[in-house]
């Protein structure tokens, strides 16, 4: 009795200190730039979208014309309404009401789920209203932060998110164990145990292990993180560091339970079939970060190949443990093409001087390993992705869940813009483009919706009647072009005009039935670009003088 008692003091205390921080965190986001009275219109009584084609994100070919009919947050109804190249059958469509959109010729999908996401600048209000804009006028409406930024900042935006007080994503905090307590490392699967319990009632939604940068869990603790993580609904995905891979790849983790892998730090290692540890060279040094990265893409040569006993094995055996792979290419794919990376169309306008600063060859900033970056670097890499997605299209055909995340902020990567990459890059690697929508909707929030047991009633992923309004609104086909879902659209040659010019880039986001004017949010965005190289110029004249 004595025990349990002192488990509860114990709990509420952590409860009532994590309180305490919270609310020095709300000071600091007195400085957010809330949701604004014209920003997003809605929710309302009975939206309903005329006319459009959807495509429901689990996988059904694309059906229209549709009327959609919302009510607040929920979709209420899904209407045929006739046939195309067809009149109408007006007597067949919903009425009642209360705001309209024609949506005629335009295409309807799920919100997009960016499953490894970080904010940039933690804490930093401005920063934070240019990444959720990014986000949103790219379609992505909901975002798995791992972390978005500190923890008790992240909750703080979520619970802000939640109430429509700040344009945003819905968002989903998964945390580093140990981190925002004050009762140390989490370094014994007690204490590992301790810290889950108390994230889980400060309203943390998993746990992204990964360890410190230089450290990497071992197998004990992982075990007791991923099993008392279930034990209390919480979702688990682990950056299975280089530092830790000999003794716990990718299938040594899934096998104590892990949900889902983010990256592919563990893959290649699980597929060794005449070796146990990568064959690095004798002056290689991790904390160098163009030996880190550049040695990865030489995995491609050192694991089983495509077809191999081995790969097969491992494609089963995740598959009977139920196993997630999200694996974020397009954060390293600047490592087989810098070029492309850092001459991306939409630097010049939406990427911040600061962020454009810290994207530049450094000995101090993560993922800026550009020191020497050569030829055979590239060529290793590009080999690299050809296994890698090779893995990916084979795990999807057997019936694999693969997940889309950007881990957007780093190498030449911007928010947004490089998750609609992450699915291009899903088509290169073999998923045809029902299946790249579907992997960017409704498996990410299958994931999201299984550690509570919800995997049979999703909230958002997926366009059906119950579902929550989280919608994305583009005027071209994405099936026949993904890149008309880039916030910039994409060229095209007008014959009438002779003219090139710009088409798709969303019309719309809607999240929780509140419909967003997506191509205004980057205008906001191109105007704090345009206002922060102003403060620099002018900045940099001062110092001069």
């Amino acid at each position: 009795m004595t025990t349990g008692i002192r488990s509860r003091v114990t709990v509420g205390a952590a409860f009532a200190a994590a309180l305490v921080l919270a609310s020095s965190v709300s000071a600091q986001m007195e400085e957010t730039n809330r949701r604004g009275a014209d920003e997003g219109d809605g929710p309302h009584q009975r939206l309903i979208l005329r006319g459009g084609t959807y495509i429901d994100g689990a996988g059904s070919p694309p059906l229209g014309p549709v009327d959609i009919v919302i009510e607040n947050d929920r979709i209420v109804q899904i209407q045929a309404v006739g046939f195309p190249m067809a009149p109408i059958n007006e007597d067949a469509r919903p009425s009642g009401a209360t705001r309209e959109i024609d949506v005629s010729g335009m295409y309807i999908l799920p919100g997009f789920v960016d499953m490894h996401a970080h904010t940039g600048g933690p804490g930093k209000a401005p920063q934070a209203e240019y990444t959720h804009k990014l986000w949103m006028g790219n379609g992505i409406t909901t975002s798995r932060g791992v972390g978005h930024g500190p923890m008790m900042w992240s909750l703080e935006q979520k619970a802000l998110s939640e109430r429509n007080e700040i344009v945003a994503p819905r968002m989903f905090t998964y945390a580093r164990p140990g981190e925002a307590w004050d009762r140390g490392p989490v370094d014994s699967p007690e204490k590992a145990r301790e810290w889950v319990r108390w994230a889980a009632q400060v309203d943390v939604d998993g746990a992204k292990i990964d360890g410190l940068k230089l450290t990497s869990y071992p197998p004990a603790i992982m075990e007791a993180l991923i099993d008392e993580a279930h034990q209390h609904g919480l979702g688990t995905v682990a950056h299975l560091a280089q530092t830790g891979v000999a003794r716990m790849d990718a299938l040594d983790a899934a096998e104590l339970g892990l949900d889902m892998m983010t990256h592919y730090y563990g893959l290649f290692e699980a597929l060794f079939d005449d070796r146990t540890i990568q064959d690095f060279p004798a002056d290689y040094n991790y904390q160098n970060e163009q030996d880190r990265f550049g040695q990865v893409g030489r995995l491609w040569y050192q694991s089983a190949e495509r077809g191999s006993e081995t790969w097969n094995e491992l494609i089963d055996r995740f598959l009977e443990l139920d196993f997630g792979i999200d694996p974020t290419m397009t954060i390293y794919e600047a490592s087989r093409d810098v070029m492309r990376a850092r001459e991306a169309e939409w630097h010049d306008e939406y990427t911040l001087p600061t962020q454009w600063e810290f994207y530049q060859p450094s000995r101090q900033a993560h993922g800026s390993y550009w020191f020497d970056w050569t030829t055979e670097d590239e060529y290793h890499w590009g080999k690299f992705f050809e296994k890698w997605m090779q893995f990916l299209v084979d795990y999807k055909n057997a019936g694999g869940i693969v997940t889309t995340g950007s881990d957007s902020g780093f190498i030449y990567k911007l928010y947004g813009f490089d998750y609609i990459r992450e699915l291009e890059l899903l088509r290169e690697a073999g998923f045809n483009p029902l299946e790249v929508i579907r992997a960017a909707t409704y498996h990410g929030a299958l994931q999201l919706h299984k550690p509570k047991g919800m995997e049979n009633d999703l909230q958002f992923g997926v366009l059906e009647v119950g579902a929550k309004a989280d919608m994305v609104v583009v005027e071209e086909n994405p099936l026949a072009n993904l890149k008309v879902l880039y916030g910039t659209g994409t060229p095209r040659l007008n014959d009438e005009t002779g003219e090139v010019e710009r088409v798709g880039g969303i019309t719309y986001t809607i999240k929780d039935g509140i419909v967003y004017d997506a191509q205004q949010l980057l205008e906001d965005v191109r105007e704090m670009v345009r206002l922060a190289k102003e403060r620099s110029v002018t900045e940099q004249g001062s110092a001069l003088n």
